[in-house]
């Protein structure tokens, strides 16, 4: 049983005691991390959220804190007075902030007792992902990830800080929203008060942001959290919190230089790094063309090339066929790889699949010459030119994907990828920011056969692009903006559309009718002829911004209480089900047939 805690209060955290404090009475509280009986004393790891501390417990100096210490075990909460000690030459601990010294009980009060944990604490038992997330108030003891999150905390308060210092108000909106159609699927909360009706959980606060610079806000932020009912991976999670930008009267360098200035201000919080800056610009286009990603992995090189001209002068059906379907023929050099075995090579031609390309073909560069099961297609001057187009040499491996323009892009970029972490080309303690421009303003939706907007509909496009509306929508340029790190988009932002007959267009360029675009959005089409100003801004994932800052590896691990993959709370049990009288409420009935 516990004791209580009465008079007592804590004078000092454990990590925080150091030589100064030698002869200081103290107070100490926290969690028993292991007990080290040697003969007559007993030794105690103390810890608590800022560090460990070693007290000591000798029955001459107080024989009932003593004895009580010896009822101790791991995890117990605990309440310790004494006296701090520099600890003698030869039993100093250098690899602890406090192993200078330690505290000699005159003291012991134990608050709470604890069962045996399902799992250690001190990393030297390997526990399961999903008994670490049932017991996730035991797993967030580990000093580790309570140092993710004392980290979160002082880079949250310098963006903060940061935005305050540039003129931006921190406005809150509304949880509460309307279901929209685009994006990703909505969290739906059912109206009580509206039977039949229902609100919708905010994938972001978009529309409310431009509208508070209709209200003359000027400079907008906020550390929100928003909802995406979506398929989940080791970056995403169903609930998740950005920085949320937006500002009036905007050009796009203006935007650049802010976020720049963040970007330093939070990595000079989490990690007392300085981050150089401007970092380096990349169009939409161009990093297509060499990375095959529009979040391209800048820390490596391995960059495609474009080989379908040398492709068209081949026998080699694949190739061609490719290249006259207004199709891309592209290839990268493995550098070193030639040695692959077939099962190796059937393996990448495998992962290719998983992005829904035909196939891989490669040719291997050797002392002896080329060496490929489609090398007789080629003449010997168009394999001479294709090696020298990826600069190959001996022992190099040259593979090609023979696609669509997005279909090749999607599986050589990934091939890339996946080689660069194979072959430890990726340097881990690199940070390597790119941002990327001019992204089209709308992809082509083959199933639905019609546009959707790559960014969101509010988007702005470029002003030499507006015609296009009307002759070749595919064309139009979006004044949008990505920042990328290490190969992960950290954001995306762009200027908006502030002129009513404009956002009319590209709501028409979507396939929505002029009824339901008012429908939709009627509030904000009206809102932009009563005085809109020019704006923009953009939205950065804090929780991936954490993860790449702690190089921590997943985004799990910088969210306190996270969601499995298939968004379960293990610890809680929810999503659960709910009584009848809840749903009759609500005026629902479920019908899982």
């Amino acid at each position: 049983m516990g004791e209580e805690l009465g008079a007592l209060q804590r004078t000092h955290r454990c990590g925080e005691l150091r030589p100064a404090h030698a002869g200081a009475h103290v107070v100490l509280m926290g969690w028993v991390q292991r007990r080290r009986d040697h003969g007559g004393l007993i030794f105690i790891d103390l810890r608590d959220r800022e560090g460990l501390v070693q007290v000591v417990f000798n029955p001459q100096i107080d024989a009932e804190a003593h004895a009580k210490a010896g009822r101790l075990h791991n995890e117990y909460v605990i309440a310790v007075t004494g006296q701090v000690s520099e600890r003698p030459a030869g039993a100093v601990n250098p690899r602890l902030a406090t192993g200078g010294v330690e505290v000699v009980a005159t003291g012991l009060t134990i608050l709470a007792e604890a069962n045996p944990l399902p799992f250690t604490l001190d990393g030297e038992e390997d526990a399961s992902e999903a008994l670490r997330l049932k017991y996730r108030y035991l797993d967030l003891r580990r000093p580790s990830l309570q140092h993710n999150f004392i980290v979160r905390h002082r880079v949250a308060k310098a963006v903060r800080d940061y935005m305050d210092a540039h003129g931006f108000l921190e406005i809150e909106t509304p949880f509460l929203v309307r279901s929209t159609p685009e994006g990703a699927r909505d969290y739906l909360v059912p109206s009580r008060m509206n039977p039949g009706h229902f609100y919708a959980l905010p994938q972001s606060p978009q529309y409310f942001k431009q509208l508070l610079m209709i209200s003359g806000f000027d400079r907008y932020f906020q550390i929100v959290r928003c909802f995406r009912d979506e398929d989940l991976r080791a970056d995403r999670q169903p609930e998740f919190t950005q920085i949320d930008v937006e500002m009036s009267f905007l050009q796009v360098e203006e935007l650049i230089t802010l976020v720049e200035g963040m970007m330093v201000t939070a990595f000079r919080a989490g990690r007392a790094i300085e981050i150089p800056t401007p970092f380096p610009r990349l169009t939409y286009q161009e990093a297509m063309d060499r990375f095959g990603k529009d979040a391209p992995d800048i820390r490596f090189g391995m960059e495609l090339q474009d080989v379908s001209a040398l492709a068209q002068e081949t026998e080699f059906a694949i190739f061609r066929q490719a290249v006259e379907s207004g199709g891309r023929v592209k290839g990268l050099n493995a550098k070193g790889c030639a040695g692959y075995s077939r099962k190796e090579l059937d393996e990448l031609t495998d992962f290719v699949k998983l992005y829904k390309a035909r196939g891989l073909a490669w040719l291997k560069v050797t002392p002896e010459g080329i060496q490929s099961p489609i090398a007789r297609f080629f003449s010997p001057t168009t394999l001479a030119a294709l090696v020298q187009q990826l600069a190959g040499e001996a022992g190099d491996l040259l593979l090609f994907v023979a696609d669509t323009p997005e279909v090749m892009a999607d599986a050589l970029g990934n091939v890339r990828v996946h080689l660069g972490e194979r072959l430890g080309l990726i340097p881990a303690d690199t940070l390597a920011f790119v941002w990327v421009l001019d992204f089209p303003l709308l992809e082509y939706n083959a199933e639905e056969r019609r546009y959707d907007a790559k960014h969101h509909p509010f988007t702005a496009p470029r002003d030499e692009d507006l015609p296009l509306f009307q002759t070749d929508p595919a064309r139009i340029r979006a004044k949008a903006y990505d920042l990328v790190l290490n190969g992960r988009e950290l954001g995306g932002g762009s200027i908006r559309i502030h002129r009513r007959e404009v956002q009319e267009l590209m709501f028409q360029a979507i396939g929505m009718s002029k009824e339901q675009a008012y429908e939709q959005f009627g509030f904000l089409m009206d809102a932009l002829e009563l005085g809109a100003p020019p704006h923009g801004g953009i939205a950065l994932g804090l929780d991936r911004l954490m993860m790449l800052l702690l190089g921590a590896p997943s985004i799990r691990d910088t969210i306190a209480f996270p969601k499995t993959q298939k968004a379960l709370c293990l610890m809680t049990n929810a999503p659960a089900a709910v009584e009848n009288k809840q749903l009759r409420e609500l005026h629902l009935r479920v019908d899982l047939g």
